[in-house]
């Protein structure tokens, strides 16, 4: 089993990731979706903690990068890059969401030198938002980033375009379609939950309006 289909099935077994084709959850952007992920939840399980790590490990070293620093993206992606960057024996820093409004104002904590070369860690991505910010604000500081690790994407359409807008690449340890696929070969999914799963992975938005229109 690869590291995409094995994590995949850890994250389940933990519930990390949920599955509810029937009872869809609600996005903090409103969109309705079978499916929600809290890679949170890895950081109590040391087993897990454990394949992240040594998947982003591998990444590095197959990918023959060699980053200065490990920086985390604040919140979620801060702890797994704080163990990446123990791992490799190298400084880690992460990036705020926005400045502090107090004390020193800082919105990098820790040390990155101008010229630096660093992979930046987050937990999930979606459309990439939240990465991509800090990717900007480094690039602006004559920072490179190498790559965006992430533990779980949804694989969607709009998170490959802006990227791609941004010159910028991703890498994710697993991701929708391999989950859906263990999570179908396993037989923990019913066909007909598979085939919900799989029309939402074709268009979020479009399969979020339907299900609200048939529930009002």
């Amino acid at each position: 089993m690869n590291i995409e289909h094995s994590l995949a099935s850890k994250l389940l077994s933990i519930k990390a990731i949920k599955l509810s084709p029937g009872n869809p959850f609600t996005w903090a952007s409103g969109l309705r979706s079978p499916i929600y992920c809290d890679n949170r939840i890895s950081l109590s399980h040391p087993e897990v903690r454990t394949i992240i790590k040594n998947g982003f490990v591998a990444a590095i070293r197959d990918n023959q990068y060699t980053p200065d620093v490990i920086v985390g993206v604040a919140t979620a992606g801060i702890p797994h890059g704080a163990i990446l960057a123990d791992a490799l024996d190298l400084p880690f820093a992460y990036v705020r969401a926005k400045a502090k409004e107090h004390g020193r104002q800082n919105q990098i904590e820790g040390e990155i030198k101008e010229g630096a070369k660093v992979i930046l860690t987050e937990d999930l991505i979606s459309t990439g938002g939240s990465a991509l910010k800090v990717v900007k604000l480094l690039r602006s500081m004559n920072i490179e980033v190498l790559n965006v690790f992430s533990i779980f994407t949804y694989n969607l359409g709009e998170a490959s375009e802006n990227f791609s807008k941004e010159n910028c690449t991703y890498l994710s340890l697993t991701n929708y379609p391999s989950l859906l696929e263990f999570a179908k070969s396993s037989g923990y999914l019913s066909n007909e939950e598979y085939a919900t799963l799989k029309e939402w992975y074709l268009s979020p938005q479009v399969w979020s309006e339907q299900f609200l229109q048939d529930n009002q």
